[in-house]
């Protein structure tokens, strides 16, 4: 898994843990000091983090955050050398936490930030993880697995009305209602293999594996709270990054992509873009991409997950002028 295949795109930063995504557009989009201090906010099987640290001149240091102690422990193997050489720095929580987990550790700002958001390919792979529907393993889609409600007790707990929310709002089901009174009809369920005998039995027929995706979807980024965490960090970012560093946020659906296209484009949720008395947006935020940069096919060949990811980039603007999101 370290060659160059025939179009160009190295998977020398994949491993068996995960391939990263884009890998080489991130570098050419986030890196603008090759001596600055990036952030990984998702670090995963440490892909990204290692095309980081070999961009970056001796000077540059890397802070690479996951909730995952699976994706912390192969890192620290991975990199042992460069968090023994001063230039990682590896640390255990939610991306949503930046703003303490940077304040702890002395660093005011830093030049980029870099957001994967997709589920590692080891947490779909590993069956006890629970966040697939190709095994039958114990309900728990967490992503950090010592804290937290697990998606077992989130199922069996919730009510009829409180399950077709989160289907209709994270899954984007069409069946919500039927399948989520399917669920309560049907608990306690224990295990993902049952989950999904119950979801294929309530699911339109030819629709079955499209429901499982979007159902297992819903409740992954319900038991983890995912868009909360990602408003929390596109709220934050503007004082985190320094004037000319960069945003980067690799989404998966369009649940992700419509809040990071919104705040890169106006500054605020809403997608309202507010203008100062000159016509000029007030957002702090200048669109880099203004399209999202798509895996090409030969990289969905050699990485087929790496299909529906979407690239967006925004830079920090010099001026100090902040939307009505963000008062002075």
């Amino acid at each position: 898994m370290n060659a160059r295949d025939d179009s160009g795109h190295l998977l020398k930063h994949a491993s068996g843990y995960h391939a990263p995504v884009l890998w080489n557009d991130v570098i050419q989009h986030l890196v603008t000091d090759p001596v600055g201090t990036y952030v990984d906010g998702t670090l995963g099987g440490g892909g990204h983090t290692e095309a980081l640290l070999q961009a970056l001149d001796a000077g540059g240091c890397v802070v690479a955050i996951d909730r995952d102690d699976d994706a912390l422990a192969e890192a620290g193997k991975r990199l042992a050398a460069d968090v023994a050489a001063g230039r990682l720095i590896l640390l255990k929580g939610n991306f949503a936490d930046l703003p303490t987990l940077l304040e702890a550790e002395g660093i005011p700002r830093v030049n980029g930030l870099l957001l994967d958001l997709g589920v590692s390919s080891h947490q779909f792979d590993a069956a006890a993880r629970g966040f697939s529907h190709r095994f039958d393993a114990p309900l728990d889609m967490r992503m950090d697995t010592s804290q937290g409600e697990d998606a077992r007790d989130l199922i069996n707990r919730l009510d009829v009305g409180d399950l077709i929310r989160i289907l209709s709002r994270y899954g984007e089901e069409p069946k919500a209602p039927r399948i989520a009174h399917a669920l309560v009809n049907e608990r306690p369920i224990e295990t993902t293999g049952q989950l999904s005998a119950i979801i294929e039995k309530a699911a339109p027929r030819g629709q079955e594996m499209k429901t499982l995706s979007r159902v297992f979807q819903a409740l992954r980024i319900a038991v983890n709270d995912e868009l909360n965490a990602l408003e929390r960090i596109l709220d934050a970012a503007p004082d985190l990054i320094a004037p000319g560093g960069r945003l980067v946020i690799i989404s998966y659906h369009s649940l992700e992509d419509r809040r990071v296209k919104r705040m890169m484009r106006s500054g605020n949720p809403e997608g309202t873009i507010h203008r100062d008395i000159y016509g000029n947006s007030l957002s702090p935020w200048k669109e880099v991409t203004r399209r999202p940069i798509s895996a090409d096919k030969a990289e969905i060949e050699v990485n087929p997950r790496s299909r529906s990811a979407r690239m967006r980039v925004a830079e920090r603007k010099d001026d100090t002028t902040r939307s009505p999101r963000h008062p002075i």
